[in-house]
């Protein structure tokens, strides 16, 4: 089937969140004002002039932890599942009195963008999503179900099928991929959208490091969340063709670890895995967090950054109108010849 293209895109994103709201100067691509009616009221500027990103590291030798986002897909077989269904649809109840969805206004924009690309028109879509109420106002022809574990679609019923922001909640992503597939019509489109395995790095790193110090143990405190390598090849395990994976890194500002924590709450992403601890954290540990983010993360001027990567999967359901690559050997003209270099044979 060939290989899953995977791409990074040079974009980068800064948003100033909750408090004394801080103004992007000097942004050169195309900047979009965002104001959420939750925790969080923010500016958010996207410059598609970027070309690489800056990342801080931890490097310290008294340092032993290594903290990497596995989704258990890739994993053995395990009885309990990944998600706390029940947990899942409590917290995006409480996160709808007052939502802040930045992060979902960022998916559909880019999914519109992508859809706008597209040389054909879609006259049955389908969205799957945890919040049925945005997707509707901002795709309102579009058949609107939940992501569970059995999605609510027919064979064969819809030309485009879009999986928006929970993907990442799956505890069999593979099984939601092909049931997309088997509810589109040949030659249809899938597009998915999901928090992808550099989401939330340095909150990740202070809760761990802060439980080791204070407990001497870990807990799962954050959903682990797929590489963009691996998430690509889901999309070949599930029969799509053409499949695509690209990843948009944000980078957002908060005040301090709590309010960062409060606006989790109020996206509907807090912890609700099945193997969470059910008890709350321990003071100590949290205050331990907080002075570790801050001292390693900390972004200047009594602020911190957090760190969401948005992955998109692009693929199609399989139909003999689509490009379909050549046989081995079957080319008529030499690499060599179209680059205009002289060709080096090989030693045996």
């Amino acid at each position: 089937m060939g290989e899953t293209l995977v791409a990074e895109l040079g974009l980068s994103a800064r948003l100033a969140g909750q408090g004394d709201t801080a103004g992007i100067a000097d942004q050169s691509g195309n900047e979009r004002r965002i104001a959420p009616t939750g925790t969080t009221e923010a500016e958010i500027a996207i410059d598609s002039h970027a070309t690489e990103r800056t990342t801080r590291r931890i490097d310290q030798p008294d340092r032993c932890l290594k903290c990497r986002s596995v989704h258990p897909s890739l994993l053995p077989m395990t009885q309990t599942p990944l998600t706390d269904r029940p947990a899942l649809i409590r917290n995006r109840l409480r996160a709808a009195r007052a939502p802040a969805l930045f992060l979902q206004e960022v998916a559909a924009d880019e999914i519109e963008d992508r859809l706008a690309v597209v040389n054909k028109s879609f006259t049955a879509p389908a969205v799957v999503t945890g919040f049925p109420e945005f997707w509707q106002a901002r795709l309102p022809e579009t058949r609107v179900v939940a992501d569970d574990d059995t999605l609510a679609l027919e064979p064969g019923a819809h030309d485009l099928v879009i999986h928006a922001m929970c993907l990442h909640w799956a505890s069999d992503p593979v099984g939601q991929l092909i049931q997309m597939r088997r509810a589109l019509r040949p030659d249809g489109l899938m597009l998915g959208a999901l928090l992808g395995g550099g989401s939330l790095q340095e909150l990740r790193v202070a809760l761990a490091q802060a439980e080791a110090d204070v407990t001497g143990g870990l807990s799962p405190r954050i959903l682990p969340m797929g590489e963009i390598r691996d998430l690509g090849a889901l999309l070949q395990r599930a029969g799509y063709t053409l499949p695509v994976a690209d990843r948009l890194p944000l980078s957002v500002e908060y005040r301090d670890p709590l309010h960062l924590m409060r606006d989790l709450r109020a996206m509907g992403e807090t912890n609700a895995m099945s193997a969470r601890p059910r008890r709350m954290m321990r003071r100590a540990v949290l205050n331990r967090a907080c002075d570790i983010y801050a001292r390693e993360f900390g972004a200047g001027a009594g602020r911190i950054p957090a760190t969401f990567e948005m992955i998109f999967l692009t693929g199609w359901s399989p139909d003999e109108s689509q490009p379909q690559p050549l046989r081995p050997g079957s080319a008529k003209a030499r690499l060599a010849d179209a680059l205009g270099a002289e060709e080096k044979p090989l030693k045996d």
